[in-house]
Parts: structure tokens; C-alpha cells; sequence
């Protein structure tokens, strides 16, 4: 059974930085893309960030380009989303999804996800 459980998020400052991890378990990781996607309240599911299982290249959402940064430790089989220059509009759960092969659909075509963490972006 594939299970992925998100944790990391909580309340910032705009400016702020945070780290999300993703805990894998019931597949092979380092064979599958994995993406992090976000719901911001009201509104639908946005992709945010992609990486290629064996060669990690990475992929970004103009939204986050530039302040984001995803990761992967195979060895961990966890998943990393680095959040820097937060700004509010970075509200909303965070989730990372399983992706259907190796190489990122950019949120195309997506699997399972977790329960999500909460990033709130608040002065």
C-alpha cells in the first residue's frame, strides 16, 4: 500500500522560510517522479514543484521558481520541498503526490498523495 505523510508546515512570517518533507513507504521510490501540489482555501489544486525519479531534474511552477526548492534522498525515500520568500499567497495544504513513472508530468498525471501539512503565510 503506498503511503506518503507530509509534515514540516506552520505558521510564517511573509519573508519566512520553511522545509516540508514527504515519508514514502509501499513502493520504489527512487523509480518515480514525485511533484508537490497545493490547495489554497477556495481554490482548486494547483502543481507546484516536480522531480524525475533517477536523474532528479527538477521542475517549477512560475509562481515558486526561483524560491522553492524540491529534493529528493532516495536513501530516506522522502521527498524535501525547501519554501523560502514566502509570500501570503503561498496559503494553502501542501500535499506531494506519487507520480505514474519516472520522469515528472509537471502534474499531469498524478497518483496517490498524503493528507497534506498547512502552510500559513501571516504577519
Amino acid at each position: 500500500e503506498v503511503q506518503l505523510v507530509e509534515s514540516g508546515g506552520g505558521l510564517v512570517q511573509p519573508g519566512g522560510s520553511l522545509t516540508l518533507s514527504c515519508s514514502t513507504s509501499g513502493f520504489t521510490f527512487t523509480n518515480y517522479a514525485m511533484s508537490w501540489v497545493r490547495q489554497a482555501p477556495g481554490k482548486g489544486l494547483e502543481w507546484v514543484s516536480g522531480i524525475n525519479g533517477g536523474v532528479p531534474y527538477t521542475y517549477y511552477a512560475d509562481s515558486v521558481k526561483g524560491r522553492f526548492t524540491i529534493s529528493r534522498d532516495n536513501a530516506k525515500n522522502t521527498l524535501y520541498l525547501q519554501l523560502n520568500s514566502l509570500k501570503t499567497e503561498d496559503t494553502a495544504i501542501y500535499y506531494c503526490a506519487k507520480e505514474t513513472g519516472i520522469k515528472s508530468t509537471r502534474g499531469a498525471l498524478l497518483g496517490p498523495r498524503g493528507q497534506g501539512t498547512q502552510v500559513t503565510v501571516s504577519s
